[in-house]
């Protein structure tokens, strides 16, 4: 008799309900969180990770950051939800507090950052029309190259990711990309048609690239300059991710609209929002724009606690010092699988040497010694620990990384 087949494991059994049920448009590491607590995750079979994702930057404060679930038990007792056709008690408060903490007047909440950016391409396009005078249907928005702003169609329109636009368009009209860090190319493209530069002030999807110094400066400059809105899309970058409130900081720069979302729901519920004076967000009037639950109390009850998180200042400053030891770190390891090492803050892409293999390869040897981390454009790797991790964690996740990384592993050619 032969012996008997094994049963399957729990993570087996959800992996392949995943794979029966759920369409292919995430390849996940194979492993199934079913618990977490600050940095670290508890799989379905008892294993711990240290978390170094933190969910693309909406972690920031940690898995189930004690305050942040405080408010919203306390909101969920009260109301979660209510029409716009009706005023709640939680969306002004939280509007009042984000606009001082940007400098500016005005808030406009939605859900996801994809919905903020396209919120703020309509502000743009209005404001322009409205404000500068553009004529009919001849808005013009100058993006940059290796941009990602999400995965609407309008958004993937004018990315150059072939696995984002491939097969979705005809797309939106009236987007001019350009080199991103290159000012003289932003200076060409900008017209008397132009209503705004898209920009992200670190582009995280690209693999962490942060542009040269004074690039955001000089194109700051240019846009006032012009009369075109400088819209800094800070969904990953800002809220402490980089070591400042929000990465333009670094630079000393204000843009006219930041656009935020991701660790603005305090990684429990989505939570996103335009930010910009009366003058640009002004333009809407009712009817024009909005979104179901945009501003909902639940998720903004949970805002107000991440404004006051952020007034703290303690994670800005963490972010700041403990990235800055990482990076140091990692760039003095001298690795020979390893090409380059950009970062600021808690924020940092590693690019592999092409014959070190895929960077996914090396991400799932990495969950095999403890740490979950994400590839990006086969040879990055991606490291954004929640901004709570501990400098003893990070010291074990540094060694985890390092033995992956300190010599070529023999792969597939």
């Amino acid at each position: 008799m032969g012996s008997a087949r094994a049963a399957p494991t729990r993570t087996q059994e959800l992996l392949a309900l995943a794979e029966r049920y759920a369409p292919h448009n995430y390849h996940p590491l194979p492993v199934v969180i079913a618990s977490a607590e600050g940095a670290w995750v508890t799989d379905v079979e008892g294993n711990r990770y240290l978390d170094m994702l933190a969910a693309y930057s909406a972690l920031n404060f940690g898995h189930r950051h004690p305050r942040l679930v405080d408010a919203a038990r306390r909101q969920l007792d009260l109301v979660t939800l209510t029409s716009r056709a009706f005023h709640n008690d939680t969306p002004p408060p939280f509007c009042r507090d984000l606009a001082e903490r940007a400098s500016k007047d005005m808030v406009l909440t939605m859900n996801t950052g994809a919905e903020a950016v396209e919120t703020a391409i309509k502000t743009a396009r209005r404001w322009g029309y409205d404000v500068k005078g553009v004529s009919p249907d001849r808005a013009k928005i100058v993006v940059a190259d290796g941009n990602f702003h999400g995965r609407t169609v309008t958004i993937v329109g004018f990315s150059d990711d072939p696995s984002a636009r491939n097969g979705f368009g005809p797309f939106t009209p009236g987007f001019e990309s350009v080199p991103y860090g290159d000012i003289d190319a932003l200076r060409a493209a900008i017209d008397s048609d132009t209503v705004a530069f898209l920009v992200e002030p670190v582009q995280g999807e690209a693999g962490v690239i942060v542009p040269p110094e004074g690039y955001l400066r000089a194109a700051r400059e240019l846009c006032t300059e012009r009369g075109a809105l400088l819209m800094a899309d800070e969904i990953q970058s800002g809220l402490g991710r980089t070591g400042t409130t929000f990465a333009c900081e670094h630079e000393g720069v204000v843009p006219d609209v930041y656009i935020l979302g991701k660790a603005l729901g305090g990684g429990i519920i989505p939570l996103s929002a335009v930010v910009a004076d009366r003058d640009v967000l002004g333009v809407f009037r009712p009817g024009e724009h909005g979104s179901t639950f945009g501003g909902n109390p639940l998720a903004c009850a949970i805002g107000i606690e991440v404004m006051d998180i952020l007034r703290e200042g303690t994670y800005q400053r963490r972010s700041a010092e403990l990235g800055s030891w990482l990076l140091a770190e990692l760039r003095t390891a001298a690795l020979p699988t390893v090409a380059e090492v950009r970062g600021r803050g808690l924020w940092v892409g590693i690019d592999l040497v092409p014959t070190a293999g895929p960077a996914r390869a090396a991400c799932e040897r990495l969950m095999a010694r403890g740490i979950l981390a994400k590839d990006t454009h086969e040879q990055t790797i991606r490291l954004a620990p929640p901004l709570v991790v501990e400098r003893s964690d990070l010291e074990w996740a540094l060694e985890q990384v390092v033995g992956v990384l300190s010599a070529p592993v023999d792969h597939p050619r």
